[in-house]
């Protein structure tokens, strides 16, 4: 489901951005953000709409970093219980969100790094590699991600929680909408699961889920640069 989590965290923070910045609703917290702002916000939220995976050791992100990101995968997966466990809850996403604000925030070298990180999810989850050509896709993907840094690394990125714990909080959903579901509100051993994706990586998935979160993606972004009527609305 890789394609999946990034396409929707990218288009749940696409969405929710308008909605955040509204003052009526949270007064002096409301987040006022430029447009560049949002897409890097978009960029953020689909990179961590791969992080729950981290408990997932063949899964599609544990090859983002060769042999250390597998490694770090399997030490999470033991740690946290296993795949869709403790990374797959609501305490995680919150716990993410704020860890990456006060990187954005507080050390401006170690939100650089998990940045570099976050892109790399999302590319890997997108899956644009060269088939076959595991060293080049990942250089592909390093790369990538290294011009992202370097083009986001002087905006203010202070309210990076907010994207991130979004791109969390769609992968749950996402999740919550396929066989096993998620332990939302782990610890507590309640799983939530309501079927409407029979199968991760299925015809259903692939053929009707994709296409309409890469439709939704590329509107809401025509949106946010054009200063469209959905972006105006909720003013």
């Amino acid at each position: 489901m890789g394609r999946t989590h990034a396409l929707s965290g990218a288009v749940v923070w696409l969405a929710a951005a308008p909605l955040l910045a509204r003052e009526q609703w949270w007064g002096s917290h409301a987040l006022s953000l430029s447009s560049g702002q949002v897409i890097a916000g978009a960029v953020v939220a689909a990179g961590a709409g791969l992080l729950p995976d981290m408990d997932h050791p063949s899964g599609r992100i544990a090859g983002t970093l060769g042999p250390v990101s597998r490694q770090f995968c399997r030490w999470v997966s033991r740690l946290g219980g296993g795949h869709r466990h403790a990374t797959h809850s609501l305490l995680f996403a919150v716990a993410m969100g704020y860890a990456m604000s006060m990187l954005a925030i507080h050390c401006r070298y170690g939100w650089w790094a998990a940045l570099f990180i976050l892109v790399g999810f999302g590319l890997r989850g997108l899956g644009l590699d060269f088939e076959g050509h595991e060293f080049w896709s990942g250089l592909k993907d390093c790369a990538t991600a290294a011009l992202a840094v370097w083009a986001m690394h002087d905006l203010d990125m202070g309210f990076a929680g907010y994207p991130v714990a979004i791109g969390c909080l769609a992968h749950l959903l996402g999740d919550c909408l396929t066989p096993r579901g998620c332990l939302l509100l782990w610890p507590v051993p309640w799983r939530m699961e309501t079927v409407l994706v029979p199968r991760t990586d299925g015809r259903v998935e692939r053929l009707v889920v994709v296409p309409l979160l890469a439709c939704a993606g590329v509107v809401l972004t025509v949106q946010v640069l054009s200063g469209g009527a959905l972006y105006h609305w909720v003013r």
